[in-house]
């Protein structure tokens, strides 16, 4: 394999429509890597920014990317035209405090009490 075929062109999605890069990327970068790649290259600018990698799903060709998994893996036929780029959306999630908070709601909302006589 070439050095060419060793990289990716890839850019990152955001939920609003904006992207972050295109960047290249070896075949055996991981995906907590990319994850940390876009923590750094997230603006600034943006409420609601992941903090931590766990914040952060990356989706390819309609696939949650683990991230133990290296690019070389996760790529699609796709990814194998010459000069093209990859798109993966990135998905950010709530902070784990916020859907416990809201679980321990729910579940006082939805109570209910049995009295057999």
């Amino acid at each position: 394999m070439s050095a060419a075929q060793d990289q990716l062109e890839i850019k990152f999605r955001l939920i609003d429509g904006t992207d972050i890069g295109p960047k290249s990327f070896s075949t055996a970068t991981s995906v907590a890597t990319l994850k940390e790649n876009i923590l750094a290259q997230w603006p600034k600018e943006k409420d609601n920014g992941p903090r931590t990698v766990k914040d952060v799903k990356l989706i390819s060709a309609g696939r949650i990317l683990e991230n133990n998994r290296t690019v070389g893996e996760c790529k699609s036929p796709l990814c194998d035209i010459p000069g093209g780029v990859t798109t993966m959306h990135v998905v950010v999630q709530p902070p784990a405090q916020e859907k416990e908070k809201k679980a321990s709601d729910d579940m006082k909302q939805n109570k209910c009490l049995c009295v057999i006589l």
